[in-house]
């Protein structure tokens, strides 16, 4: 409704019987200083709070019908003149239908157009502010509905994101199938069961739910041990994370793509032993987890499209809306990825 105000049932209980009592004593306590009678003046007072009261519950019914808007605003200025000249009207005929003293009689003729001022801008005051209310109110909606448009869209692209994610991984698991399938199909095999193990595991998760720092190393080391059937003794996974660090939340299925992107840069084109290693540490308000993987520019292949990488810093930025929480480099020929997980408890 336009006077959202005044019509709310909460608000209104206290708005309106609260206006009328201020308006009943100022009216009252005026009179007296014209030295009218009391009886009179609580008379003339309460009559006169009550079609105050009428007069807004009349703009009430009005402006929440129609509101008006660009050339039609005037409105907001000619019904209030022109309920309040109703409203004076009414109140005069009242008070001398009922009172029969001369001098109030005259002091109610020659206080009438005092009153209808008093009156209209009082409404008209209460119509702007209606408006302004409801205008806020409207755009306090608008700012909810849009809030809770982005975050609907947010969850869609991060659910996108994770459904990408085990494509990425499955078409790389099947590359390495087929190349075994001949040469080696007991690893193929071994390979396969390995696969449909993690993919069990990972796919009945629910998206949208944080899981432990210990579940995610579970999802992890599910993980290795389908690349350790491709790649056997030359994949050695350091873990140098503590158990006072297990029970910390993050996104699941975070962790696996950077150890992913490590495996495809240190073991891709090298024929020895590599060995990755996976830290993880607090600072501050942070949990910092470290994937440092050998890299050799000349031997690492440059095909790829660097999706591991850029799902996990955009799935940062949805979730917590920055871009400082992934850094990596090169540095001495070590290839440093370093995750910052904010913690809020």
């Amino acid at each position: 409704m336009f006077f959202n105000a005044f019509s709310n049932p909460n608000l209104g209980k206290w708005i309106i019987p609260g206006t009328g009592l201020i308006w009943f004593l100022g009216c009252f306590l005026l009179l007296n200083s014209y030295q009218i009678e009391i009886e009179y003046a609580l008379v003339d007072s309460l009559i006169f709070a009550l079609i105050f009261l009428g007069g807004i519950f009349v703009l009430d019914r009005v402006f929440s019908l129609f509101a008006p808007k660009g050339k039609n605003l005037g409105l907001l200025f000619a019904v209030p003149l022109i309920l309040s000249w109703v409203g004076v009207m009414v109140h005069r005929y009242v008070l001398e239908w009922g009172i029969d003293e001369v001098e109030y009689l005259d002091f109610l003729t020659k206080s009438f157009y005092l009153r209808w001022a008093i009156l209209a801008v009082a409404e008209q005051l209460i119509s702007v502010l209606a408006l302004v209310i409801s205008q806020l109110e409207r755009q306090e909606e608008v700012r909810k509905r849009e809030a809770q448009m982005l975050q609907l869209s947010k969850e869609a692209e991060l659910a996108q994101l994770r459904q990408q994610l085990q494509p990425h991984f499955l078409f790389n698991s099947l590359n390495s199938i087929n190349a075994l399938v001949v040469t080696q199909p007991k690893k193929a095999r071994e390979m396969v069961l390995q696969l449909s193990e993690f993919l069990r595991s990972t796919i009945r998760k629910d998206s949208q739910k944080w899981i432990t720092l210990e579940e995610e190393l579970d999802h992890l080391k599910k993980y290795l041990d389908i690349e350790r059937v491709r790649f056997g003794h030359r994949l050695e996974v350091d873990f140098q994370v503590g158990e006072e660090f297990f029970q910390i939340k993050l996104p699941q299925l975070l962790i696996q793509p950077l150890v992913e992107n490590a495996i495809k840069h240190g073991l891709y084109g090298v024929t020895g032993e590599v060995k990755i290693e996976i830290s993880g540490k607090k600072e501050g308000s942070y949990f910092v987890l470290e994937v440092i993987n050998p890299f050799d520019p000349e031997s690492t292949p440059s095909e790829g499209t660097g999706f591991g990488l850029s799902s996990v810093e955009r799935r940062l930025f949805l979730l917590f809306g920055r871009k400082d929480l992934l850094e990596c480099g090169v540095e001495n020929h070590v290839f440093r990825v370093r995750l910052k997980i904010p913690q809020f408890s």
